[in-house]
């Protein structure tokens, strides 16, 4: 039975579960279909940061041009543009023991592409949310569901996994920004 988290819960993920290593992160989405004529194409980047929240360097941003960090611990599944049909719409898989030392914190984020030209945002977006999978037991561990209307927000962090006494946790952020993916890269300390 997965767990359902609220915004600003943590849970532990290593903690409870012995040997989990191979996880996904599958992230899914609805659009109103009525808002506006421009097709919706949303997109996941994960950012992978140290303890102060920065990104060291370049690689360490996984997108759809940048599938997966050096190390290969997180890769990203590809790239959904029209998020049509049920479940995830984009998945990132991560393999915890391969992730470097250096890196505290793995954040999932959500980004509308084009979103100021077509005058799209994350009001016209519903049922979002986030599961993780135990990928070995094929188990959903937990789900956050964002229930919140970001009515001007044009990209939002999801959640993160983070070190904490040598686990690995979970949080449920959902924190909306405007501005975009260039935003969102500005927030984690990368140039734009």
């Amino acid at each position: 039975m997965p767990i359902n988290l609220s915004k600003g819960q943590k849970v532990d993920l290593t903690k409870g579960n012995a040997g989990l290593d191979k996880i996904l992160a599958g992230l899914g989405w609805d659009t109103n279909k009525y808002d506006g004529g421009s097709e919706f194409d949303l997109d996941v980047s994960v950012f992978l940061t140290d303890a102060q929240g920065r990104v060291a360097k370049d690689t360490d941003f996984i997108f759809y041009n940048n599938t997966q960090d050096a190390a290969g611990s997180v890769i990203y599944g590809g790239d959904n543009r029209t998020g049509e049909g049920e479940g995830d719409d984009e998945t990132v898989n991560i393999i915890l023991s391969k992730v470097p030392a250096d890196i505290q914190k793995i954040s999932f984020t959500v980004t509308i592409h084009e979103a100021d030209e077509r005058g799209q945002n994350f009001g016209q977006v519903q049922n979002a949310y986030i599961r993780v999978v135990d990928t070995a037991k094929n188990e959903e561990l937990l789900r956050y569901d964002l229930g919140e209307d970001y009515s001007i927000e044009t990209a939002i962090v999801v959640a993160e996994i983070y070190r904490h006494g040598g686990e690995w946790k979970f949080a449920a952020v959902g924190s909306g920004f405007q501005g975009g993916l260039a935003a969102l890269c500005r927030n984690f300390g990368l140039d734009v």
